[in-house]
């Protein structure tokens, strides 16, 4: 099993931290996470290869506390250095933005998916490329270990409290809907009134679609961020979407602001019936509601008719699984039994049973992709100047 840790298909890890043990080292890396001598020491005995010696703590007064980055850094081996920048924002070590480990100490940052998971660039690969499989392998095991130990005492879970809204924000999202509603209500207006232009390869049909679906992703976006902005970062659903263990901000937006638009075949909620999608609607209703728009977030419940459309599109869903199973597993039997008696020889080439030449040189470039690593080379979308400032030295005036 170590030696399939990294696998040569996409040049990076298969195995990562994953679920419990992963959004238990991202709690445990927060700034405002601390241990007791008493919760060190018992920590300590989970490490692999621990030298029996326990760490300065990081506050001595009023009393001794280690922090959970010092407990992480005493697994990460200390082969390991990784500089990953924020997605989001610069990196700010004093806000944990973007992610830091020098010669295996842990320096800012909270370990996500990207670091500690299967990810091309993270800690399992470096680990792996530096220490061979032994290594990765004992470093998966020890964060498992030393996390699930810690979690034991901290505890992780969810609750009805973790997707309920203050006050405050249930009425920006409301304002939200509102706003995008009332514009899908101009759209209707102007389409009835011959007045809507078609957009360039579309007709009027299409062009009001088009543009009715704008405005109501836009209102699920705009509520969605409204509450994600409400939630504290101490939350368990945001920790858990955060880290990478479990769902995403997606999932977080439609228990908490609203589920929104419902699709079927690409397209909002078809007339099933006489120009209709359900009885309790007039006929040619296009308005969000009779079209498959659900305004509530799973919180607040939903009504007869939305649920029947989520239901609609979540059958859909199922179906499409189904299906697609079955297809890539036929694509990929065809693609074995086709590609079986290729093989790379000692020359380089790529051969079939017969000898026939099949590549001259294995994947057009004759690397083995379980070594390949990536390098960023910041420089190449550096502008002159930019670069001088960066890296020139004036050796006559040297900066002071």
């Amino acid at each position: 099993v170590p030696l399939n840790i990294v696998s040569p298909q996409k040049n990076g890890p298969l195995m990562g931290i994953v679920q419990d043990s992963l959004a238990g080292v991202y709690k445990l890396c927060r700034r405002d996470t601390f241990l007791t001598k008493e919760q060190i020491m018992n920590s300590m005995l989970w490490v692999p290869n621990w030298d029996g010696v326990i760490p300065q703590p990081a506050i001595l007064k009023p009393r001794p506390r280690w922090t959970g980055k010092q407990l992480i850094s005493m697994v990460i081996p200390k082969e390991v250095s990784l500089h990953s920048a924020s997605d989001k924002k610069e990196d700010a070590p004093l806000k944990d933005e973007g992610i830091l480990i020098q010669a295996g100490q842990l320096m800012y940052g909270l370990p996500t998916k990207k670091v500690v998971g299967a990810a091309a660039g993270g800690i399992v690969h470096i680990s792996y490329n530096e220490l061979g499989a032994e290594g990765a392998m004992a470093f998966l095991n020890g964060v498992q270990q030393v996390v699930t130990y810690w979690l034991l005492n901290n505890g992780h879970s969810i609750g009805i409290g973790d997707t309920i809204p203050d006050k405050a924000t249930i009425e920006k999202v409301q304002v939200h809907i509102d706003e995008e509603k009332a514009e899908v209500a101009r759209l209707t207006a102007m389409a009835t009134a011959n007045e809507l232009e078609a957009l360039p390869g579309m007709n009027v049909r299409a062009t009001f679609e088009n543009k009715v679906s704008m405005a109501l992703n836009q209102a699920r976006d705009k509520a969605g961020t409204t509450t994600q902005k409400s939630l504290k970062d101490s939350n368990n659903a945001v920790t858990m979407a955060s880290s990478g263990s479990k769902g995403s901000s997606i999932n977080i937006s439609q228990m908490t602001a609203l589920v929104g638009q419902q699709i079927v075949e690409g397209k909002r909620i078809p007339f099933g019936f006489k120009y209709r999608t359900l009885p309790h609607f007039t006929k040619d209703d296009y308005s969000p509601e009779a079209r498959g728009f659900v305004e509530n977030s799973y919180l607040r419940g939903l009504t007869p008719s939305e649920f029947f459309f989520h239901a609609m599109a979540g059958r859909e869903g199922l179906i499409d699984t189904a299906v697609k199973t079955a297809e890539t597993g036929y694509i990929q039997r065809r693609l074995v039994k086709a590609l079986e008696d290729l093989s790379a020889r000692y020359d380089g080439t790529v051969r079939n049973s017969l000898g026939d030449v099949v590549q001259f040189l294995y994947g057009e470039d004759g690397l083995d992709a379980m070594c390949i690593e990536k390098q960023k080379l910041g420089i190449l979308n550096m502008s002159n100047a930019a670069f001088k400032s960066k890296y020139r030295l004036d050796l006559a005036n040297p900066p002071e």
